[in-house]
């Protein structure tokens, strides 16, 4: 019962991208952009799909499993990041991407008073492959993990179906097809979770000893803030927050998540499409959070638990067995709404910003290219190492750090020369490996030392334009 439950919703999801080819058209601007007039409720609960993805069902339900109620601020502190830097950039951005008629992300970033920098197209472009497309290769990883625990395949062929089908409705369909699975999967991961929740509460014996059970974990699961050995408790509290506020600040930088608030158009429009994806995510991630705290009582041994494995566990041990199928169908709508995401944006940054062609560039070379870097994603997935949080949380710094400081600099009508824009991205990736590589990121999140020096530097090389000049 339990395959033909999650088969059922796989087939499901797959026929409603493949339909999306029905209104598709063949040119780059719908496959890439979905001809840009997609409804803002599509757009909003798209944009949630992608971003709350393996990440979310495997890697921070097992960060809150190890850590406890101090991963609220992961999850708050990144959304009130997400939200506040939208009130300066959305609109912005959507107004230059129509006007412009730009059909990617790299698009955006490398926008300066319409002059065509192309060195700077081609790096953003590479960093867009290689960091989302490992971005990518993690969700892949993160539904074979859930395959893995509940049918006892081989890893690699969770990685595999998950391919597959992204690859063919997202060949059909482009963005569009993506979207409209989004939605879909949308709805489903969140039912998934506060189903979970709701049995996980009730296996504990009901909320209070729900609570009871928490307080008795370790003396410092219901610790709000962890020891800060770097900056000690007051100081290290503030920092430690504001770092993963800064994660979310840099959801401008991270493609997959943009292109859905360049695909309506209007400022009106803009704003519905925040308003579902705002109230969409808030609701997610309190159920995210209660379903990692609610695992560590379930599953008490640590010692013989893997953490990133707790939801599909816990769909195992405590739900019909129909019902698990629609856990881990949640899962694996987790992870595909971001994969799919990800190549897509893998694919606009090739066709549009390492070749740098014109509207008219060939739809068969995109859907081509489509096929390679899900193929490469498929790779590393298969053959890369490291779990699913820290694959996750290294790429999207880096393109945070990378990305974030131009945006800012573009939706503050400031200009840059070429070379100073590089040497703005090179020199903030830097930052942030630097700050990975010695240590400081488990007291401060590395996204925020990265954009910071990038944005200090974005004020140093660019002037202010006058708004006749934009």
């Amino acid at each position: 019962m339990v395959v033909y439950s999650f088969v059922f919703f796989l087939l499901l999801f797959t026929l409603i991208g493949l339909s999306s080819s029905l209104k598709s058209k063949s040119s780059n601007e719908d496959y890439l952009l979905a001809g840009g007039n997609v409804s803002p409720w599509l757009a909003g609960l798209s944009a949630v799909a992608t971003n709350n993805s393996g990440y979310m069902f495997i890697g921070m339900i097992g960060y809150t499993y190890t850590s406890g109620v101090q991963s609220i601020w992961v999850l708050l502190a990144w959304l009130a990041g997400d939200y506040i830097v939208s009130l300066f950039t959305h609109k912005k951005l959507n107004q230059i991407s129509n006007k412009e008629n730009i059909l990617s992300y790299g698009g955006l970033v490398g926008h300066n008073s319409h002059t065509p920098y192309r060195m700077l197209r081609l790096l953003i472009g590479v960093l867009t492959i290689i960091f989302l497309g490992t971005y990518a290769a993690a969700q892949l990883k993160a539904g074979s993990k859930a395959l893995h625990v509940l049918f006892n395949w081989n890893y690699e062929i969770g990685s595999i179906i998950g391919a597959i089908i992204v690859f063919l409705y997202c060949f059909a369909g482009g963005l569009r097809a993506s979207i409209w699975t989004d939605a879909a999967q949308s709805v489903t991961m969140i039912f998934s979770m506060a189903l979970l929740t709701f049995y996980g509460i009730e296996a504990s014996g009901g909320l209070n000893q729900f609570m009871m059970a928490l307080k008795n974990v370790s003396p410092t699961y219901l610790d709000f803030f962890p020891d800060n050995v770097l900056f000690g408790n007051g100081l290290g509290m503030f920092l430690f927050a504001l770092g993963w506020f800064s994660g979310g600040v840099g959801v401008v930088g991270q493609p997959h998540i943009m292109v859905r608030f360049m695909t309506v158009t209007g400022e009106e429009n803009v704003q519905k499409t925040k308003n579902y994806y705002y109230t969409w995510y808030f609701f997610f991630c309190l159920l995210t959070f209660l379903v990692g705290l609610t695992a560590r009582i379930i599953f008490p041994d640590v010692n013989a638990f893997d953490a990133e494995l707790a939801l599909p566990m816990m769909g195992e041990e405590l739900l019909p067995e129909i019902l698990v199928g629609v856990i881990l169908a949640g899962i694996f709508a987790a992870t595909m709404s971001t994969a799919d995401s990800q190549i897509l944006s893998c694919s606009a940054a090739f066709s549009r910003d390492i070749f740098n062609r014109n509207k008219d560039f060939s739809i068969y070379i995109t859907k081509s290219v489509t096929a390679a870097v899900t193929i490469i994603a498929l790779l590393i997935a298969l053959y890369g190492s490291g779990n699913v949080f820290s694959l996750v949380m290294v790429s999207w710094s880096i393109l945070a750090a990378a990305f974030t400081p131009l945006i800012f600099n573009t939706v503050s009508n400031r200009s840059l020369s070429e070379n100073g824009s590089i040497v703005i991205i090179l020199v903030s990736i830097a930052a942030t490996i630097l700050w990975r590589q010695i240590g400081l990121h488990n007291s401060i999140y590395e996204a925020l030392p990265g954009m910071s020096v990038g944005i200090i530097l974005s004020l140093i090389l660019s002037k202010k334009e006058s708004t006749a000049a934009r």
